[in-house]
């Protein structure tokens, strides 16, 4: 597979990239529901700088680290936006867009590949992919193309509620209520709750949670999760005879209906 080998050839901050530039596009961008990213990316360096970026610009970004579990998440996830890879193991970039527009999946993609001839890029935009940035590139350029398929696809209006059988989650309020009866959470209960019910009935790991919740890149070897999601499963499971969140052991946990 040929790969750049440094972080720079993946994506090159430029001048115009300044932590004054960055500040003020996560500002615009902060919502209680920011844009949602999937990025699939299997070189560590360069996924570890994309996602950091991402996130200072105000993005909520899962990543996936191969072609199947990027498959996995891109078909069962509900995200915004796919940044992928082209060249990645066991599933390549096109088979995954293709295999989501056949399942009549419409979300934007944007192909980044070392393969940048015009045969190569017509091929990504055949394949179904929205857009096509060739490595090397420059990290301003990326947020641009990012910022212009959102903008694109913010012309259907966003949910501002989320719903798992009698479970409602009022985003704009930050209300949460079952069966009528409201729920009383923490601000972090919230931010978890929230990550769960965006991804109901996909099996959400440690990783994943630690990331997406805690902004945390390591596991710090504690019962950090299993402390909140305790909480937060006795909280909304509290008077009912179905139960929502369960533990998937050795993965990880699910929202979800059934048992």
């Amino acid at each position: 597979m040929a790969r750049a080998t440094t972080l720079a050839a993946q994506a090159t901050p430029t001048p115009q990239a300044s932590p004054h530039t960055l500040a003020k596009r996560a500002s615009a961008l902060q919502s209680s529901h920011p844009v949602h990213i999937l990025l699939i990316e299997d070189d560590t360096e360069a996924a570890r700088f994309l996602v950091k970026g991402l996130r200072e610009s105000g993005y909520s970004v899962d990543h996936a680290a191969d072609g199947r579990d990027g498959l996995f998440r891109a078909t069962e996830g509900q995200f915004d936006l796919v940044v992928t890879d082209r060249m990645l193991p066991h599933v390549d970039g096109l088979a995954i867009i293709q295999i989501m527009r056949q399942k009549g999946i419409t979300t934007p993609v944007l192909v980044l590949s070392a393969l940048g001839s015009v045969d190569d890029r017509v091929k990504g935009l055949k394949a179904g992919g929205d857009d096509y940035l060739t490595k090397p590139f420059a990290f301003v350029e990326l947020l641009a193309r990012i910022e212009a398929l959102s903008r694109r696809r913010s012309s259907v209006p966003d949910a501002t509620k989320l719903k798992v059988a009698d479970l409602d989650f009022d985003l704009l309020a930050r209300r949460v209520t079952r069966g009528g009866r409201e729920i009383e959470l923490t601000a972090r209960e919230l931010k978890l709750l929230e990550f769960l019910m965006r991804r109901a009935g996909q099996v959400v790991t440690r990783t994943m949670l630690l990331e997406g919740v805690w902004d945390l890149h390591f596991d710090p070897q504690s019962n950090l999760i299993d402390v909140h999601i305790s909480r937060l499963r006795q909280a909304i499971d509290r008077g009912s005879d179905r139960q929502l969140i369960h533990t998937i052991r050795g993965s990880g946990y699910v929202l979800r209906t059934e048992d």
